[in-house]
């Protein structure tokens, strides 16, 4: 096999394992792969249709970011997170989030602030369309960009390894229907702010949303019966 072969069969077995990795995410997220559940790699392999070698690359990438935990000669559970581990992680992601906030309007070009206006309006068009999956995966992307648009190098390693396990909360605050009407009228507002670049008002509203997200899964997981009336 010479070395543009090798490179090939690389880039592909890659990219094989992070889409695998992308779709436990979002089963994960949506309960199909409940909290503690086992990960049964053989019903896996053949849902999916690959081998086990990119689903267990797979699983050591969600590993990294909390969202599986896995034990020698007992296989991979998916990982559960309680109240309290909650509350503190929604504490640095707000914290996060703010900083990236304000530094977005510091180093953001108009056209990267345009951008984001505009994936604002497309997850808006989900939102009234009440399609919670498609707006939630637009949802993440929002939040996504304000962290890459921060420039900050470090914020992003760190809201990486964090912002993971908050997903199937924040997947289900959307089914709140107060949660998910509120929720829009502050990602308006951030937009906004980031456009008139007032870090320090972008800073507050990012900051009190995320917050405001963790107050709803909170009380979500304190009344299960209510959680998605």
């Amino acid at each position: 096999m010479n070395q543009s072969v090798r490179l090939t069969h690389s880039v592909r077995r890659r990219l094989l394992h992070e889409d695998v990795a992308e779709h436990l995410r979002t089963m994960i997220t949506e309960e199909t792969l409940a909290e503690g559940s086992r990960v049964d790699e053989v019903e896996l392999c053949a849902l999916l249709d690959i081998s086990r070698t990119p689903l267990r690359e797979a699983l050591k990438v969600l590993q990294s970011e909390g969202l599986i935990s896995i034990e020698p000669h007992r296989g991979a559970r998916v990982t559960a997170v309680s109240e309290a581990e909650l509350s503190e992680l929604f504490d640095v992601l707000s914290g996060l989030e703010r900083l990236a906030a304000e530094l977005t309007t510091q180093r953001a070009s108009d056209a990267e602030l345009d951008t984001f206006r505009l994936l604002n309006l497309e997850m808006e068009a989900h939102y009234r369309a009440r399609d919670p999956r498609a707006y939630f995966a637009l949802n993440l992307q929002v939040h996504q960009q304000v962290i890459d648009l921060s420039g900050n190098r470090q914020l992003q390693r760190v809201h990486s390894l964090i912002s993971g396990r908050t997903r199937r909360g924040r997947y289900f605050s959307t089914l709140s229907d107060a949660h998910w009407d509120e929720s829009v009228q502050e990602h308006r507002a951030l937009v906004e702010a980031l456009l008139a670049r007032d870090g320090l008002r972008a800073g507050r509203i990012l900051f009190d949303h995320v917050n405001k997200t963790g107050d709803t899964i909170r009380s979500m997981m304190q009344h299960p019966e209510t959680a998605r009336a």
